[in-house]
């Protein structure tokens, strides 16, 4: 699983957890929604730290709760350089 993936599968827990609709998290953190798409349906090819710290905003939580979840620890978590 690549970085882009586990962003939004985390991204798809939250939702879920806290009951918020996409459009809700794409107007509290501040990303178009074109972009949101691209993240949700795994065409990203890239995530930047800005843009999850923006999508951890958008869910009222600091950057490293975003980050501490067991799909971030994975062995199997895939970088692309």
């Amino acid at each position: 699983m690549t970085l882009c993936e586990a962003t939004a599968t985390r991204i798809e827990e939250l939702l879920q957890e806290k009951k918020m609709k996409l459009y809700h998290l794409e107007k509290k953190s501040g990303i178009l929604h074109g972009t949101m798409a691209c993240i949700m349906k795994r065409k990203n090819k890239d995530i930047t730290l800005s843009k999850i710290m923006m999508i951890a905003k958008g869910f009222d939580m600091s950057f490293m709760e975003f980050l501490d979840a067991p799909i971030f620890r994975s062995e199997e978590l895939e970088f692309e350089y």
